[in-house]
């Protein structure tokens, strides 16, 4: 069979730090890792801001590519989402210095003229470098 490249993306869910299911960002990489997929990463319910934690935490345990699409900022009390372009280009790009990521993007919130500022905002950094882990039984489940 022809292997195709798989993109796997879970949410952390609120400041727990933890995805919909309980895990934790080093639990959900292991349990998606034998999928050997060309790209992992975090998107939604959290703005940039909050999620950079756990993005840091995905690039040191992890293989592959990183890709990141977080929201406009939290929803507002009517669903809403404030965040503007410059200012959510601002905080994804704080992944791009600190070379976390490789793929950036934007979920709930964001518009044409986010995803044209977070390029702009990308055009200097260099992208994240993959690792070779080591050959070790990994287990998942909550932790």
């Amino acid at each position: 069979y022809e292997r195709k490249p798989v993109f796997v993306s879970g949410t952390i869910v609120d400041n727990s730090g933890r995805t919909l299911s309980g895990q934790t960002t080093e639990a959900f990489w292991t349990s998606v890792s034998h999928a050997k997929p060309f790209a992992v990463g975090l998107n939604c319910a959290l703005g940039a801001k909050d999620m950079k934690q756990y993005v840091e935490r995905l690039s040191r345990c992890c293989d592959c590519f990183i890709l990141v699409y977080p929201n406009a900022g939290l929803p507002n009390a009517m669903g809403g989402y404030d965040d503007k372009p410059a200012d959510m280009a601002l905080d994804v790009a704080s992944f791009g210095k600190d070379q976390l990521v490789n793929i950036v993007g934007g979920c709930c919130g964001s518009t044409p003229d986010h995803i044209e500022a977070i390029i702009d905002a990308y055009k200097t950094f260099k992208p994240f470098k993959t690792k070779t882990l080591p050959s070790l039984l990994r287990l998942s489940g909550l932790e």
